[in-house]
């Protein structure tokens, strides 16, 4: 049975959505886990005394640190960018499951309408 043009494209559609919806997910872990390291290096930090020699990574190079609160300032920094891209992140995410989920009930009942998805629960048995 040939599916309508139209309801092919749906089809490739919800593919695609789905493979972004995979993707967006993906990021949004990384972002979780980039908030979550910071933080935990910023905890250990707190322990570090104020006079300790505290080094900073700038590219591949560890440099000297002025001190414990130029790297507490810049972790701050980088904690607070990484949060306000993850809002953004969860924002995309939820937006695409929203189209997600309403593609999804398109298709069903698109393909039931086609007759391509057997209506109601399956019956028979063993």
């Amino acid at each position: 049975m040939a599916l309508p043009a139209k309801l092919q494209n749906d089809i490739k559609q919800f593919q695609r959505l789905q493979q972004e919806l995979g993707a967006v997910q993906q990021q949004r872990l990384q972002m979780e886990l980039k908030v979550r390291e910071v933080s935990h290096t910023l905890e250990e930090l707190k322990a570090v005394p104020e006079d300790a020699v505290v080094y900073r990574p700038i590219g591949g190079l560890m440099v000297k640190a002025k001190g414990r609160k130029e790297v507490e300032d810049l972790l701050t920094e980088e904690k607070e960018t990484a949060e306000v891209r993850l809002k953004a992140v969860e924002r995309q995410e939820n937006h695409l499951k929203e189209r997600y989920t309403t593609l999804q009930q398109e298709l069903s009942q698109a393909l039931q309408a086609a007759g391509a998805v057997p209506s109601g629960p399956a019956e028979g048995g063993d």
